[in-house]
């Protein structure tokens, strides 16, 4: 495969992560998370730096991270937080892949997710769902701007996904 890294992007809840992982089973890749970067540089979970610091002081970390991914990182899956795709710098930090899917679609696959609880507990910006599909009406053009390539997740298992994504950076190789 290619030196350059796979950076996912798409709204919270997509499947950023599980795809990634899937994708580090049938590859050579190795994976990391934006979110766990900033969790681990904080001491503290996103939601506690959101309710505690605001979105702005979250934003500057993800900005952060987008910089050392940059110089540091290579041969990497790099799993981002829903609103990472808006660092400057992130064209420079590997090939871009959109995980898409409607908005209906995302929130159905939490709700049926065993952890779906969790899952919603842990994002912060889906407390509210008008709020969350305004942000995902917001978001999504402008995810389709920054992507180099789309894979359709709707209705697809992870390894279904992770063989597209596979299939189609080959090309960046």
């Amino acid at each position: 495969m290619s030196k350059k890294n796979v950076v996912l992007i798409g709204f919270m809840g997509v499947g950023k992560g599980s795809v990634a992982r899937e994708v580090v089973q049938n590859s050579n890749y190795v994976a990391i998370d934006t979110d766990d970067l900033i969790e681990s540089m904080e001491n503290r979970k996103v939601k506690t730096i959101f309710e505690e610091d605001g979105e702005i002081y979250f934003r500057k970390l993800e900005k952060k991270v987008a910089k050392w991914l940059e110089k540091n990182v290579q041969n990497t899956l790099v799993s981002t937080g829903g609103g990472f795709f808006k660092q400057n710098n992130i064209k420079k930090v590997g090939i871009i892949v959109l995980l898409d899917s409607p908005f209906d679609a995302i929130i159905k696959r939490i709700k049926e997710h065993p952890n779906a609880e969790k899952k919603l507990k842990k994002r912060p910006l889906l407390s509210n769902l008008k709020a969350a599909r305004k942000l995902y009406n917001e978001r999504r053009p402008e995810y389709l701007k920054v992507a180099d390539v789309v894979i359709d997740v709707t209705n697809k298992s992870a390894e279904d996904c992770s063989k597209e994504l596979l299939k189609k950076v080959e090309k960046y190789a």
